[in-house]
């Protein structure tokens, strides 16, 4: 069997593949605080003909080597965690983190899981929580008052009534990782750290390399439309000359059956 039918056809599924990328991407266009995939490739094992430098009956020594390769295959998806625009709500939970650091969250097991997504509210008991109701770590409960207020560092802060001081009611804790695309993506705008990631390392806001907190801002995806839809047409392209080599190769075993 001609070999470029298994390699037309590995060439086939990475560029399904990479569309499969492409199409989450673009699902989540409007999704807050979305880091892009990006599909990476590898190209699979070569049939060695004839070794590079190996020698012929004359005694020459070969440049060059005859081997075939055999196709592409997907070997991983890297997130691209560059940082999307920020958009204003005018509402004073709406955060976003201008710069590099991830908001905490305590998932429904117990695992601090992290996100850039800061559309945070106040629950029933006054506790600052995502809209799936998992609580920001460290926990915050913010009491009835007035004048809401969170600053640049990430202090959460409000006046009781009849106060005419402002009183603090905790502090945001933000958390960033050597490897940001190491995290292991989990749905809901959260990742896990793993070992790919490294441990995490806390601060707040402002302060040793971590980026400010924005009150009243949310971040957009980072997900360039436009860039999408070109990828898009060469993923197409790509299948397209694959499936015609598929074709090419049929005609050709079908020609030599006739002969």
């Amino acid at each position: 069997m001609m070999r470029s039918l298994y390699t037309a056809k590995s060439g086939m599924e990475s560029s399904q593949f990479r569309l499969d990328v492409i199409s989450n991407n673009l699902a989540n266009v409007g999704t807050k605080g979305f880091k892009r995939s990006a599909a990476v490739f590898e190209d699979l094992m070569y049939q060695t003909l004839r070794t590079p430098g190996s020698r012929l009956q004359t005694g020459e020594t070969l440049p060059t080597g005859l081997t075939v390769g055999l196709g592409a295959a997907p070997m991983a998806t890297a997130r691209v965690h560059t940082e999307g625009g920020l958009s204003t709500t005018g509402n004073v939970f709406d955060l976003a983190v201008n710069g590099r650091g991830f908001f905490k969250v305590q998932t429904p097991d117990g695992q601090t899981a992290y996100t850039r997504n800061g559309q945070f509210q106040r629950g029933a008991t006054g506790r600052l929580e995502t809209a799936e109701g998992y609580p920001v770590q460290p926990e915050i409960t913010v009491p009835d008052g007035t004048a809401y207020q969170v600053s640049e560092d990430g202090a959460v802060s409000y006046l009781a009534p009849g106060a005419t001081e402002r009183t603090q009611a905790g502090q945001l804790e933000l958390a960033d990782f050597i490897n940001p695309a190491g995290l292991d993506a989990i749905g809901g705008n959260l990742y896990l750290e793993t070992a790919a990631s490294g441990a995490a390392v806390t601060g707040t806001g402002g302060l040793l390399g971590f980026g400010k907190v924005k009150s009243g801002f949310l971040e957009e995806s980072n997900v360039n439309v436009a860039e999408e839809l070109v990828s898009m047409i060469q993923a197409q392209r790509a299948y397209e000359m694959n499936s015609r080599a598929i074709k090419t190769s049929d005609e050709m075993l079908q020609k030599l059956t006739q002969l």
